[in-house]
């Protein structure tokens, strides 16, 4: 009888509390852990938030544990080994921009632009946002609504919310899916989404889709799994209540005369362009920036230093980096964007042999960058821009020509 109710009490825990004893450690004992955990732990909250008894039982019918998933750590199992960054190598910036591939979305943008252009229109109307910035994020998220979409979104989150390194995050994803069931916009069968919970053609989670999904073909529903008009008014509304400033361009390629630092950049760090040009900051393609652009905040970004190209980019750049926060993705966007637009072409610098520096390598740089008050961000071995311009700010503190990118050698200096 004591036997018996320790192992009730020890199931109670490992059901509300992710307690883990030995003998928890089989998928069939973590499988009968989850469905405990569905009814005692998420479904309380999940009625707290609306959601109707029948619509969680009708989301989770037949739903089982993906263990194919990847960053699981399932209780009772080993924990997952922690990714070593000297495991990892910092690529160069240039191999993001595949040429052909580049080439291949630009075609099919021009293409699908001219075929919804009335819906396009209404949109940028609407938003403010160009068609052209709309339709590459289209093509970049999901091949312009053509990538295969293999997951059930409700049986990646749910997973990911019981067994993976980051449950909080996907607790909060499968509460915003399942109130959005709760709505009625979509079945869970037909709720598809990529392995870490993205849906539909623009990629969203499901609290993005909570806050920017809208129904513009007017059928009462907000489909973007399946209607092209909800799908790119949603990416529109997304990137407007993010900031985007109507009539500005997202940047310009550009030129750093020799003596002006490259450590200027940051979006800390913005001034009218007039003053960057001032400072004999050009658009490489010789042209004058627009005249209602000199007068408006812009920004100098330096992704590969003095090896790649350089840029002016306004507030509208980062409102990009808002829908997926890096600067290489940003830049594909704006890319695409004026190729789809202007029929432009590759950056015209090109991009320099660096990269391969170990992430461990690049960490130990910006604690020693740390350590003398420079805020480069946090030492995560990815160069961001505080990390360039410190580099950049040491270099000239130090008697020598700022690059602004770590190198091997650098890190020999500084060390």
């Amino acid at each position: 009888m004591i036997r018996t109710a320790v192992f009730a009490v020890l199931s109670l825990l490992v059901a509300l509390c992710g307690v883990s004893p030995a003998w928890a450690a089989t998928k069939a004992q973590v499988e009968s852990q989850f469905a405990r955990w569905l009814e005692a732990d998420l479904w309380p909250e999940a009625r707290a938030k609306g959601v109707t008894k029948q619509v969680f039982d009708r989301a989770f019918n037949g739903v089982q544990l993906d263990w194919d998933l990847p960053d699981l750590a399932p209780p009772g199992f080993p924990k997952p080994k922690k990714r070593t960054q000297s495991q990892a190598e910092f690529r160069s910036p240039g191999a993001y921009f595949s040429e052909k591939r580049l080439q291949s979305l630009a075609a099919s943008g021009r293409s699908l632009m001219q075929k919804h252009q009335a819906v396009l229109r209404r949109i940028e109307d609407k938003y403010g946002v160009p068609a052209s910035i709309i339709v590459a994020v289209w093509g970049r998220e999901s091949g312009f609504g053509r990538a295969k979409i293999p997951h059930s979104a409700v049986g990646v989150l749910v997973t990911k919310a019981f067994m993976s390194t980051r449950p909080d995050l996907f607790r909060t994803e499968i509460l915003a899916a399942l109130q959005i069931l709760q709505r009625g916009d979509v079945s869970a069968s037909a709720m598809r989404s990529s392995w870490a919970g993205a849906m539909g053609q623009p990629q969203f989670l499901p609290s993005s889709y909570l806050k920017f999904a809208v129904d513009f073909d007017g059928d009462g529903k907000r489909d973007i799994w399946n209607s092209i008009p909800d799908s790119l008014a949603s990416i529109g509304n997304y990137l407007a209540q993010s900031g985007w400033v109507r009539g500005r361009d997202w940047g310009f390629e550009a030129v750093i005369p020799q003596g002006t630092t490259c450590a200027l950049e940051g979006p800390d760090r913005a001034m009218p362009i007039r003053d960057l040009t001032a400072m004999g900051i050009i658009r490489i393609s010789g042209r004058p920036f627009p005249e209602h652009e000199r007068t408006a905040p812009g920004m100098v970004l330096v992704p590969a230093g003095i090896y790649g190209p350089e840029f002016v980019v306004t507030p509208n750049f980062y409102v990009i980096k808002e829908y997926n926060n890096s600067d290489l993705y940003a830049l594909f966007i704006g890319n695409l964007a004026d190729r789809m637009a202007y029929g432009g072409g590759a950056f015209i610098t090109p991009w320099g042999n660096v990269g391969g520096m170990l992430r461990s390598d690049i960490a130990k740089l910006q604690t020693v960058l740390e350590r003398q008050g420079y805020d480069v961000g946090g030492a995560d071995g990815l160069p961001g821009y505080k990390t360039r311009r410190s580099i950049g700010e040491w270099q000239a503190k130090n008697g020598a020509q700022p690059t602004c990118f770590p190198t091997p050698q650098l890190l020999k200096g500084l060390n």
